[in-house]
């Protein structure tokens, strides 16, 4: 067993400031000095290889120029939503039956197409592209169901001699 005054796990040394503060290997290592009186041989515990932090702060986080927006993404959700909302309504006008929902597809992709527009027009967006697609699919989702109730009254008016 182990004697009452001695500690198993060595002593606590201070901390030592290092000779040069700097960048690369860090300098040899002062050998171990010895601890508190009656240690009885316990190695001093190892010291760090790396320098200790210097007492200057952090640098402040770098701000864009004046002037420079910097950092804002664009809001490219009215163009997409466009776009979305008259592919959507021209399939939909397609099908005869699903007319009503190409109506009101169409009419939201001319509106989402526009506000879009709008966007790319004032620097706050980049989908150019997608919102006049969006616009020009609305309006075939407009078209189209007036084009079959001209075909289907057409044929009924052939159907019927007149």
């Amino acid at each position: 067993m182990s004697d009452y005054n001695q500690n198993p796990y060595g002593a606590p040394q201070p901390p030592v400031a290092p000779q040069q503060p700097g960048y690369g290997y860090p300098s040899q290592a002062q050998p171990a000095q010895g601890g508190y009186p009656g240690q009885g041989g316990y190695p001093a515990p190892a010291q760090s290889a790396y320098p200790a932090q210097s007492g200057y702060p952090s640098a402040p986080p770098v701000q864009p120029p004046y002037g420079y927006a910097g950092g804002v993404q664009p809001s490219n959700g009215m163009g997409t939503a466009g776009l979305v909302c008259g592919i959507i309504g021209a399939v939909c006008s397609l099908l005869v039956f699903l007319w009503f929902f190409g109506l009101i597809l169409g009419i939201l992709g001319i509106i989402f197409g526009a506000v879009g527009r709008s966007k790319v027009t004032k620097g706050e967006a980049t989908n150019r592209g997608a919102a006049t697609t969006g616009i020009v699919l609305g309006i075939v989702a407009l078209v189209l169901p007036v084009l079959w109730f001209a075909f289907f009254a057409s044929l009924l008016g052939i159907g019927a001699g007149l």
